[in-house]
């Protein structure tokens, strides 16, 4: 099952929608369910009595009641049709199993057998587990869930203003032509964290469903520029100008987190050069800045000079000679450049 399959479940069982509710109607009349999400000749072959009921319009009441029997209930995919009820499970019971209770071995069992989501609802506990082909997920009390949202929220905003610093520090190194392949790394590493933790906390949003949408704006928010500007970072110090790779973020998306925090590791898996040798950006970043600056003017500007230095020293004459650039243009080019070499005899290099 893939991440996106994992969170179109977490929609189907959001606060608000029709099998969350139906979730809630069987919590509050003291039973019990097993709920099977999908269903085909798989499903059908591991089904013991129990009766049909068609392709009956799914309604929370309707599968509150059909609860109250002992059998599971198989709905399709996404709760909208009812298919059985009253069904006796039989799964394969040498696949392996850690769960005590007779309801959550055999939703465990069938979720790991047909790869469909199932939802049990624990009457003597009060909670509510969905099992798949990935694990077991305890679903949330919404209140609990909004303030732990709000808190992954505040660690997604801290990450960012680190991003921020590491690109703002990596500018300035880039101008001084100090920078080394371990502060590329320590930016793209950030631009990671950033990601992931922005993924966890897009979870929460979508498990609170309509709860959640102010936390969607602000993940999105946080988000903006981080692929690009990655994506910029890693064109500037790839060892080939176009790069084959052009999302650097997916490399490292595969990284496990203990992993993600080892510098070495990064730049080997996105082909650095060693950490404390000298890195010299292509510049392409940088004129990503300039507003109205054509992306081929841009290509063109860092395939005529070899090196951001070369681009900061470059004379009116030797940036007009570039295709697209034009006299005027290369009047403001040299003009930004030249506030660039200024801004960065006043600033101050900090140990990170």
């Amino acid at each position: 099952m893939t991440q996106r399959e994992q969170l179109d479940i977490l929609r189907t069982l959001a606060p608000g929608k029709p099998l969350r509710d139906a979730i809630d109607l069987i919590l509050r009349q003291d039973s019990g369910a097993l709920i099977v999400l999908g269903y085909g000749a798989d499903v059908e072959a591991i089904c013991s009595g129990g009766f049909h009921l068609n392709g009956a319009d799914f309604s929370p009441s309707r599968l509150a009641e059909l609860a109250k029997m002992d059998g599971a209930v198989i709905c399709d995919a996404a709760a909208e049709v009812i298919y059985r009820a009253n069904v006796h499970l039989l799964p394969d019971g040498s696949i392996r199993t850690d769960e005590a209770g007779t309801r959550h071995r055999t939703a465990e069992r069938t979720a790991k057998q047909v790869g469909r989501p199932c939802v049990v609802v624990s009457e003597g506990r009060g909670s509510v587990a969905v099992y798949t082909q990935r694990g077991k997920y305890e679903l949330r009390n919404p209140t609990t869930l909004l303030a732990q949202a709000n808190q992954n929220l505040l660690t997604l905003e801290r990450f960012r203003r680190r991003l921020t610093d590491a690109e703002a520090r990596l500018t300035q190194l880039e101008v001084d032509d100090l920078a080394t392949y371990r502060d590329v790394v320590l930016l793209l590493q950030r631009a990671a964290l950033v990601q992931r933790v922005a993924a966890f906390v897009e979870n929460y949003a979508v498990e609170l469903g309509g709860e959640g949408d102010i936390i969607h704006i602000q993940v999105d928010d946080l988000l903006l520029g981080v692929h690009r500007t990655a994506g910029l970072v890693y064109a500037d110090f790839a060892r080939a100008y176009p790069p084959g790779l052009t999302d650097p973020l997916s490399v490292l998306a595969s990284v496990d987190t203990e992993h993600l925090s080892d510098p070495s590791r990064v730049a080997a898996q996105l082909d650095f050069g060693p950490l404390d040798s000298l890195a010299r950006s292509r510049g392409r970043r940088v004129l990503d800045r300039l507003p109205r600056l054509p992306d081929a003017v841009k290509d063109s500007l860092v395939g005529r000079f070899d090196n951001l230095q070369g681009l900061l020293h470059a004379s009116v004459a030797d940036l007009d000679d570039v295709e697209g650039v034009g006299r005027a243009r290369a009047r403001q080019l040299r003009t930004y450049f030249d506030r660039l070499l200024d801004s960065s005899r006043g600033w101050g290099l900090e140990e990170d």
